[in-house]
């Protein structure tokens, strides 16, 4: 991982040195499309470092089974008030080979916005998963309790947002009854995710209010207490994803991208390759 991080780190060095040498660019900036955007604060730099080693890192692990699966989500915040709004997501996830739906997520919670950057959550989610147990399978729930943290900010005109969210899960064990995938009890875990997504417009303007953008987003999740329950690690999954979208206005995101899930198992490894479309809803 420290080769991985160091690598990263110097190509951007190298190719910074090249702009300035080169005298292409004027301020440190680089061309982006039609836009000029101002390049490599010390921020930018370490964000982008750990991007680079986050998929290396798990798009090159080996011995991992690979899937190819197709996700659809809606994000959805609603103003209730002043300071306050209603968070609610819907997902629909389907299998390896998209034959049927794997995973069904609905989740809720209720925000406090804290000034313009800070967003505090709480909320509840219930997960139904089709799972397999001595080759029957069935739908499980897995019921969650969650609380987060955003804060916003900008750099340059990318709009950059950082998620922080604990979230303790109620998980369904499995068991076999004749034909049946049944619940017979339920044990515990507790998982903390980091999520950092960019969103790039194309167009120059002071408010982006409307026009095509990129995304750019990276979340890893760790689990604590009652690993045992799960894989037995620390380190339970990473997902790297990147998008094209377009604003139709300033309440209404589309988006289209490639998810990669490296997921860490028990015994073994995943490797997910995922076709995404979403939209964002914001009223």
């Amino acid at each position: 991982m420290h080769t991985l991080w160091k690598a990263g780190c110097i190509a951007l060095q190298q190719r910074d040195t090249k702009f300035l040498h080169t005298g292409l660019t004027s301020g440190r900036q680089f061309l982006f499309g039609r836009l000029t955007f101002n390049q490599y604060s010390l921020r930018m730099k370490y964000t982008a470092c750990c991007l680079i080693a986050a998929t290396l890192l798990f798009a090159g692990t080996a011995r991992s089974q690979t899937q190819y699966s197709g996700w659809l989500a809606s994000f959805n915040t609603i103003k209730t008030g002043k300071h306050t709004s209603i968070h609610s997501d819907v997902q629909l996830r389907s299998n390896d080979g998209i034959e049927h739906v794997q995973t069904l997520l609905l989740r809720a919670g209720l925000n406090y916005h804290a000034g313009k950057k800070f967003i505090i959550t709480a909320g509840y989610a219930f997960v139904h998963n089709r799972r397999s147990t001595a080759g029957i399978s069935g739908y499980l729930p897995e019921h969650r309790i969650w609380e987060q943290v955003i804060y916003n900010h900008k750099l340059s005109r990318v709009n950059v947002s950082h998620r922080l969210r604990i979230e303790q899960r109620f998980i369904s064990r499995a068991a076999v009854d004749g034909n049946e995938l049944v619940r017979n009890g339920h044990f515990t875990a507790n998982r903390i995710r980091y999520f950092i997504r960019n969103v790039i417009p194309f167009h120059k303007a002071e408010t982006f209010r409307k026009g095509p953008f990129a995304a750019v987003q990276n979340e890893v999740f760790l689990n604590f207490g009652n690993k045992a329950n799960v894989n037995g690690k620390g380190f339970d999954q990473n997902r790297f994803y990147v998008a094209a979208g377009y604003r139709l206005n300033p309440g209404l995101d589309l988006e289209a991208g490639y998810m990669n899930q490296y997921i860490s198992l028990a015994t073994g490894r995943t490797n997910n390759h995922i076709a995404q479309l979403a939209v964002y809803i914001r009223r």
